[in-house]
């Protein structure tokens, strides 16, 4: 039997919700997969951290209410959240990494990724900032190390958009890509559109969980233009910083504006695009654009994300998935965990009788 030793780096919604796959579904990714999961460590800002050499039972970790530095009360825990520590001493093959995104410098998520890659332990993340900030560290600090550091989850959750078009569009000439790359701004722009002012439209999505207390980075593009930046560096060879991508966002944008497209036949959509221009530089961009009522992405409504490819063989293609959601974002862990399981051949793995 296989069985990677995995820690949980934050132990928010997407890291609990792995937690809660693991709990139900481990027999059956040992049958279809090859291979389990073993939680053997966490560490989360509120709760503490844990480290237990066997393993912690996943389903005990998703159902008990722990209160503030309530893993002290576990065996080898602690109520202090030493991400340091647990990341390097703990027995995992696997970090999964999952805290919050800082947009300005990636912290602390850079940090983790580097004590794990630096430690000799794979990295699983769905945190942007480090892959839009300082993925190109990271990648060569995981080849040193030879293990993997990956992050399908980082632009559109368990929707497999980086690893579709770079294992399926390769040799197409991809060139270009425009997207729609969040949930919240398009939740808003559709409530505009069914008569409600931007503020209103805000406050419902922030009612409906949709949108954070402070919205800026969703609907000022912030969120966007990190995700343009990793597809662009990622899929057309670009070498974008945050800054060199121009952003707007919708809040601009007013009830007129939105009744006027709609008498034309078409609709607001915040788009997040880059391409290659005839000079071999990438141009990229955030801003809110009318689309025709025919364009791929002018139908992706609600937390719904799609992106569609500019290639030469091809002409476009678009995918359409989840953009967000807790279990669908630990799915994308998941599959970086499956990438890494049949690259590495089970290099890490405990083999068990």
């Amino acid at each position: 039997m296989v069985q990677y030793n995995i820690a949980l780096i934050g132990f928010g919604g997407v890291n609990r919700a792995l937690a809660q796959l693991v709990a139900e579904r481990n027999d059956l990714w040992q049958s279809e997969l090859g291979f389990r999961l073993n939680i053997v460590a966490v560490t989360d800002l509120n709760l503490g951290s844990v480290i237990s050499q066997n393993g912690i039972d996943p389903r005990m970790l998703v159902e008990t209410k722990f209160e503030k530095g309530g893993f002290a009360r576990l065996s080898g825990g602690s109520a202090e959240a030493d991400n340091e520590k647990v990341i390097r001493q703990a027995p995992a093959g696997i970090v999964a990494e999952a805290t919050f995104t800082n947009p300005q410098n990636g912290e602390p998520a850079v940090s983790h990724c580097r004590w794990a890659l630096e430690s000799g332990k794979h990295v699983v993340t769905t945190n942007k900032g480090p892959v839009a900030l300082a993925a190109r560290e990271l990648v060569a600090l995981a080849r040193r190390n030879n293990v993997h550091f990956e992050y399908e989850g980082a632009v559109m959750s368990g929707t497999p958009v980086i690893r579709l078009a770079k294992n399926t569009l390769s040799g197409a000439g991809l060139s270009a890509f425009q997207g729609v790359l969040n949930g919240t701004s398009n939740f808003v722009l559709g409530r505009m559109e069914a008569g409600l002012g931007f503020a209103q439209a805000v406050q419902e999505a922030q009612a409906l969980g949709y949108a954070e207390a402070d919205p800026t980075a969703d609907v000022e593009g912030y969120d966007v233009r990190l995700k343009v930046v990793i597809l662009a560096n990622e899929l057309l060879g670009a070498a974008l910083k945050p800054s060199d991508v121009s952003c707007r966002g919708i809040s601009s944008l007013t009830a007129a504006d939105i009744q006027a497209a709609a008498k034309d036949g078409c609709r607001w959509k915040l788009i997040g695009s880059a391409a290659r221009r005839k000079d071999g530089e990438i141009e990229a961009s955030v801003a809110p654009r009318r689309l025709d009522l025919d364009h791929p992405l002018c139908a992706v409504n609600g937390a719904t994300n799609a992106v569609s490819f500019t290639t030469d063989l091809l002409g476009a293609v678009t995918v359409t998935g989840p953009g967000a959601g807790r279990v669908e974002t630990a799915y994308a862990l998941l599959s970086d965990i499956i990438a890494i399981h049949r690259g590495s051949r089970g290099s890490l793995a405990k083999e068990a009788a």
